[in-house]
Order: C-alpha cells, then structure tokens, then sequence
C-alpha cells in the first residue's frame, strides 16, 4: 500500500551570497517575486499537492522566514480599525495552521543531503517532499501536484527533470535514463555535477523531490560527495533498484532564482500573469525594448 505524501521538507538554510548586500540581513528566500517571497510560492505549491507539515531547515540569522507564517497581530489589528479589507485578504496565504509548521537548524554548512537529514525526526517512517524555493516554477498546475499523481501510482521516489544544454551538466544533478517515454523516465542512476563528456544524459534534477524515508540511513552515514558536501543525490542513488524512482518531466516553467537572471525574469513572467500588472509590465518591456534599439 502507498503511504499518502502529507510531509514537506524545505532547505532555506543557506546564505543567499549572489544577493549580498541584500542577504546580509534578510534570508534569500524571503526575496519577493511580485508581492509574495520565494518561501510563500514554495508553500502554497505544497498545500495545493495535498501537503499538510511542512519543516523549515533554517540557519542562524534565518527567523524571519518562521515570523513571516506567524499571526501579525498589531497588523491585523490597524488593518481592521481602518477598513482595509484587500490587505487583509492579501495576508492571509502567509497564515499557517498551528502545529503544522516545524523548524529546525541546520548548524554546520554541509550540504543539501546534511539539511535534509536534519529533518530525519519529522520525516519519521513516511514519504516526504523536499522543495528548494529557489527553483519557481510558473505553471497551469503546480510541479509537485504533477509528481504527486506520479508518486501515487508508482509509489517509491520522483524528482522533477528537465533538459539543460550538454556543456551545463557540471551545474547539477544528472539522471541515467533507464527507459523514457517522453513524459516519464526510469532512473537508473543520479550523478551530481558530472563534466559534460561523462554525463549520461542531459536530464538535470531541479529542486523538486520526493523520497522514501529509506533514505536516511544512507543520509546518516555523512559520505562527502561533490564539493566535499553531503549529497542529496547520493543517496538517491542507494535507493534505485530497491524501489521505483522516476523523473517526471513536469509542465511549467522554471525560473533559477539563485541567480539575479532568473530572479529577474520570473518577476517579468510572474507580473504578465496578474490581470493587475500585465497592462503595466507589457508597456515598461515595450519602453525599454525602444530605448535599446536607439
């Protein structure tokens, strides 16, 4: 029998140094795209896929994003007196069922395999998700709903894949195709950051996840792995062949916002899709599109 997936994993411990000076103070996942930071996006795809727990692995310096879900009280109080109904509508995606929210630290730097077995208590004996907000993916249906339906016929492990040009593959996770029908891949093997002429294929791992709780015991044994840091597909790794996994190769677009790039253009993509803004961003692109052709 398949466990339902009602648990989801969310690695924000990281220090955002791309976006220093911003980042000296503020956590990178609370970045804005529009109105809504990268945490919100990645949280509201996960309740829309069925996820009821969410956990936080958060650093020091990092507890804005745990105040960010918590009731604003003094806020919500003026907004009230003062009749603003639309700002208070607006904050409501940022409230959070008590109790379903957890947190916990990531003391040492050592890898995105080393933040998710931080969370090894929480994830317990059941399925988890794991999403990393720096990966938004614009869509008709949110990415992890798509695995979902995936994870719920085959059970075992699914990660989001998608193509990347051959001479990038040193830039990610990277799956041995067993069998692809063009929407759904049978994995028969991960390797992180592989040189382009020793990649097996040019499927790259973006950051949507989701694993057995089998994983921990390979995630404990703290094996260093690409860039002397624990990792996440390494692991992944020990579970093939014991278990189903497969890439699915989700419908949307994803926006790297790790980087200033793609941060930028999922503000224009995410502006053009509010009937709000779409008017105004289509005339600043038309004016600044003129001003490049002088």
């Amino acid at each position: 029998m398949i466990k339902p997936l009602r648990k989801a994993v969310l690695p924000v411990a990281g220090f955002g140094t791309r976006f220093l000076p911003a980042t000296k103070s503020m956590p990178k996942e609370m970045l804005p795209v529009v109105d809504r930071p990268l945490i919100q996006y990645a949280i509201d795809e996960a309740r829309a896929a069925g996820i009821e727990q969410f956990c936080l692995i958060t650093a020091r310096g990092k507890d804005s994003l745990i105040d960010y879900f918590d009731i604003a009280y003094e806020l919500e109080d003026t907004l009230r007196q003062k009749g603003k109904k639309e700002a208070l509508e607006a904050l409501q995606p940022s409230s959070i069922q008590a109790g379903s929210l957890t947190a916990l630290r990531q003391q040492d730097p050592l890898g995105l395999g080393h933040a998710v077995w931080c969370a090894r208590t929480f994830v317990g004996d059941d399925p988890f998700a794991v999403l990393l907000p720096d990966d938004l993916i614009l869509g008709e249906r949110g990415c992890l709903s798509q695995m979902v339906e995936v994870y719920n016929q085959y059970g075992g492990n699914v990660v989001a894949v998608s193509e990347v040009p051959k001479e990038k593959t040193s830039s990610y996770g990277i799956v041995d195709v067993a069998a692809d029908d063009g929407h759904l891949v049978k994995v028969s093997g991960v390797v992180e950051k592989p040189n382009p002429e020793d990649a097996p294929s040019n499927l790259s791992v973006i950051g949507r996840y989701i694993l057995s709780p089998d994983i921990m015991a390979y995630l404990s044994k703290m094996e260093r792995g690409a860039g002397n840091e624990v990792q996440l597909t390494d692991s992944m790794t020990q579970l093939i062949g014991k278990m189903p996994f497969h890439g699915l190769r989700y419908e949307g677009t994803r926006y790297d916002c790790g980087s200033k790039a793609g941060f930028l253009e999922a503000q224009i993509a995410f502006a053009l899709q509010r009937p709000d803004l779409a008017s105004s961003m289509r005339q600043i692109l038309r004016k600044y599109a003129h001003e490049g052709e002088k």
